[in-house]
């Protein structure tokens, strides 16, 4: 019997303290708490005893974030800011829009005067060491570069020359500098078509596309610079599909032209921008055929960039890789459909107003059923339309990660404990709850719905 019993619970974590701001959702600098959870199931009583030791990350260093303004690295920004970093970030706006740094920094509240923009080509050297002099940076997180696996196929000298020369060119000017801490954006397609999953650090590697050959070169500099000069601290990050947006819908995925990732593209036929989703590939060995992958809600990827950040001032740390995921593969159609159940696209009835329908003279819509504004309801079905085609080239099958070495040595995981403050009470959530596909999907239909147009959008709060 459980009655009257009281159970004692210690713990300890961090989480993100928000409050509201300009009627913009903020996030405070990160509390770090130990708590002891006393719980009488008998009366439903949760009381939280709080030894609370706010470490306010007071620190005054300066991160360079390349890329910075696009969809992982403004969200990374955002958590850099609100972890006490300084950041300046560098992009030259090919696919991204500078109005994510305005939103950035509003969401960033009292942070946001510690984030500075500057339009620029990596390739830009002399521009590039101008900015170098003028800061000393503590670090560069390295997200800029082109990534369309399919455009790559299409265009391969072009993303040769804008991810590798772009890369060299920052790694000559940060080493005449002695900046020789880096957080680089590598990628789960350096390990090709897996024969097993999941696929863990020590995988071979064979990148399936000129896309990831770009990244898997630039691996492969990395290591020849720390084996050449033992000063470089180097994190190489292997993401596995990042989706979502920020939870406040103010910052998200806005692709330039047509997407080439799936979410963006779903986001955009719910809308009403694109007629319908082609799904590439419906002949895998998979449950539904379609493709599988890893996705992982962006916030938690920015989070990942953090601990790698934080990882650098391991004495132990030479040249370090490790994968971001959540370690569960979902195919493109399980994807599709939990963004139908997220966005309402389903099934949807409408009541217009209390006056009977007229069946006899309305015009009908495709179900047969009057679909006039005065009718009493109307009903439609509104699944995500789909075109199928032919496997893309470049595309894998199978992929969806390994995370235990940056669970045990970044301190990291797609999921995280929260508390949640509910008037006097508290209550403990733990778990995968927080990001799974459902909420990854809540949060881009958030963004979607708020910025149907992306940042062209006219101005929304969250």
């Amino acid at each position: 019997m459980l009655d009257n019993a009281l159970y004692h619970f210690p713990f300890s974590f961090s989480f993100p303290v928000y409050k509201k701001v300009s009627s913009v959702s903020l996030s405070s600098k990160p509390f770090s708490l130990s708590l002891s959870l006393s719980l009488s199931v008998s009366t439903y009583i949760c009381s939280v005893y709080v030894a609370c030791n706010c470490k306010a990350l007071a620190m005054a260093e300066s991160i360079l974030v390349t890329g910075g303004a696009g969809y992982i690295g403004s969200h990374t920004v955002l958590q850099l800011l609100q972890g006490g970093y300084k950041a300046v970030v560098i992009d030259n706006l090919d696919n991204s829009s500078a109005v994510a740094i305005d939103r950035v920094q509003e969401l960033a509240g009292e942070y946001g005067p510690n984030l500075t923009f500057r339009q620029m080509d990596l390739r830009d050297k002399p521009a590039l060491e101008k900015l170098f002099a003028s800061t000393k940076f503590h670090a560069v997180i390295h997200f800029a570069g082109l990534k369309a696996v399919g455009e790559s196929v299409q265009k391969p000298l072009m993303y040769y020359n804008n991810n590798l020369i772009g890369t060299i060119t920052l790694l000559e000017v940060m080493a005449a500098h002695g900046c020789k801490n880096l957080v680089f954006s590598s990628s789960a397609t350096v390990y090709g078509w897996p024969k097993v999953v999941p696929c863990t650090e020590e995988f071979a590697l064979s990148a399936a596309n000129p896309y990831g050959r770009t990244k898997l070169f630039i691996e492969e500099i990395c290591r020849d610079i720390h084996l050449s000069d033992t000063e470089w601290k180097i994190i190489l990050l292997r993401y596995f599909n990042p989706v979502g947006a920020h939870p406040s819908g103010y910052i998200g995925e806005d692709p330039r032209g047509i997407p080439n990732n799936l979410m963006p593209f779903v986001q955009q036929v719910a809308v009403g921008r694109r007629p319908a989703l082609t799904v590439f590939g419906t002949d895998y060995p998979t449950k539904d055929g379609t493709g599988v992958r890893d996705y992982i809600h962006v916030v938690d990827l920015a989070d990942g960039h953090i601990a790698a950040l934080n990882k650098l001032s391991d004495p132990s740390v030479g040249c370090e890789v490790y994968n971001l995921g959540t370690g569960k593969g979902t195919s493109v159609l399980e994807m599709v459909d939990a963004f139908e159940k997220a966005s309402g696209k389903v099934l949807n009835c409408i009541m217009y107003s209390l006056a009977m329908p007229n069946f006899d003279d309305e015009p009908t819509s495709s179900f047969g059923i009057p679909d006039k504004s005065h009718n009493l309801f109307s009903w439609w079905f509104q699944k995500i339309p789909l075109q199928f085609a032919g496997r893309r080239a470049g595309d894998a099958e199978i992929v969806y990660a390994s995370t235990d070495k940056a669970e045990h040595e970044l301190n990291w995981k797609s999921s995280r404990e929260i508390l949640d403050f509910v008037g006097l009470f508290s209550i403990l959530r733990k778990g995968m709850a927080k990001y799974g596909i459902e909420e990854m999907c809540r949060d881009q239909w958030n963004w979607a719905s708020k910025n149907p147009y992306g940042y062209e959008s006219p101005k929304t709060t969250a």
